[in-house]
């Protein structure tokens, strides 16, 4: 089987020195690719398109490429880049709005949500059937949606302060008027009408605002994910893809079979189990997604792998996704390890960290094992919101 799989990351740029926030995207873009690297709402961020790939091993390998490209051109200019949720280090009135009609509107439209923007995640896109089955497979999805959240946690950190949670990005996230988890649509046409009713509405400008935690790709047969915290390590992102990618072939297999007509669970539950894993990360309770009730992350975590394993295994996956799996659990969320750099408030030291990790510079001991071999993508089709 063949479902190929492409990200995008979000990346903070920081002085090489002073380790704190910059308005310097636009310059390290003119010395990167367009294809690959992109701007993004604030002049402080930059984004990167993968391939599109077949196995974990090709993207992981596609990952490392781009960010050691990114991290060398901006060695050249004196700057530094962090994947990572939030820095701790910045000044939302020191960072500009990148230059574009649509994103001048939305940061006076919207003010102080828009001028803090100042956060990064991963976004993973999973190739579907069609449109229609992307829909109907949101909501089957959607419940464990929370603990890839608490997988990439990296963001405890606010404005020179311990916030307390672990993914404080998707407090700060869910401000937008469309942030979240989706609804239920029984249809492609019925999420359309949904999006273009909003649009109407005045309260967003166009479709391209609708924020949810996944949603159908506007421009490719994809679903994609849009809850995760940016990661430190490549390898994090490689374990969210691997789970994301077997959890959407599982919910559109549900929806061929005609199980995906009842959502399976109520958005007032979906946004207390995205707070809790925002809150705890892997580091306390989170909600499992089967009987709603609190369990520790271990647990849930397991009980995810379990789900999963035949459809991780049909993609050669499974050695890959339960070996980062129980190095994750064992390593605890990034946001856990930083705050080792709070009680001192050594807030350089925590970005150097995240600097270090970005590159691959300091590598968790074990790499992914190696999946079904294909030759790379990396010249085809980019991954693109």
């Amino acid at each position: 089987m063949r479902v190929s799989v492409g990200v995008e990351e979000e990346f903070h740029v920081v002085g090489a020195d002073s380790r704190r926030l910059v308005s310097e995207a636009p310059a390290l873009l003119r010395r990167l690719s367009e294809d690959t690297y992109t701007p993004e709402f604030r002049r402080s961020v930059i984004e990167t398109n993968s391939a599109v790939h077949a196995t974990l091993d090709d993207l992981h390998r596609d990952l490392r490429e781009t960010r050691s490209t990114l991290a060398d051109a901006a060695d050249a200019l004196g700057l530094a880049v962090v994947a990572a949720g939030t820095v701790p280090l910045a000044r939302a009135e020191d960072i500009g709005t990148t230059s574009d009609h649509r994103y001048a509107e939305m940061a006076r439209d919207y003010r102080l949500v828009a001028d803090e923007q100042l956060i990064c995640g991963a976004q993973v896109h999973i190739d579907v059937p069609d449109r229609d089955t992307a829909v109907r497979a949101m909501s089957l999805v959607s419940p464990w949606l929370p603990v890839l959240l608490a997988l990439t946690a990296s963001s405890p950190f606010w404005l020179g302060a311990d916030t307390g949670y672990a993914s404080w990005r998707t407090l700060l996230w869910q401000r937008w008027p469309t942030a979240g988890p989706a609804g239920h649509f029984a249809s492609a046409a019925e999420y359309d009408d949904t999006l273009a009713d909003l649009v109407r509405s005045g309260v967003i400008s166009d479709a391209g605002m609708v924020y949810y935690d996944v949603r159908p790709s506007a421009h490719q047969r994809t679903l994609e994910l849009r809850i995760a915290d940016a990661c430190p390590r490549t390898e994090t992102v490689v374990l969210v893809a691997g789970l994301f990618r077997a959890l959407v072939v599982d919910a559109c297999e549900a929806v061929r079979e005609d199980r995906a007509d009842e959502p399976t669970a109520r958005t007032e539950w979906l946004r207390a189990a995205t707070w809790r894993a925002a809150r705890s990360g892997l580091e306390g309770p989170l909600v499992d997604p089967l009987t709603r009730e609190p369990a520790s992350a271990s647990d849930v975590v397991h009980t995810m792998l379990s789900r999963l394993r035949s459809r991780l295994e049909s993609f050669d996956d499974w050695a890959t996704v339960n070996l980062l799996a129980h190095e994750q659990l064992a390593r605890g969320s990034e946001a856990h390890r930083l705050r080792r750099y709070a009680p001192q408030k050594r807030w350089v030291d925590a970005v150097s960290d995240l600097i270090a990790l970005t590159r691959g510079d300091r590598p968790p001991t074990t790499r992914p094992r190696p999946g079904t071999r294909t030759t790379s993508n990396r010249g085809g089709k980019r991954c693109a919101a």
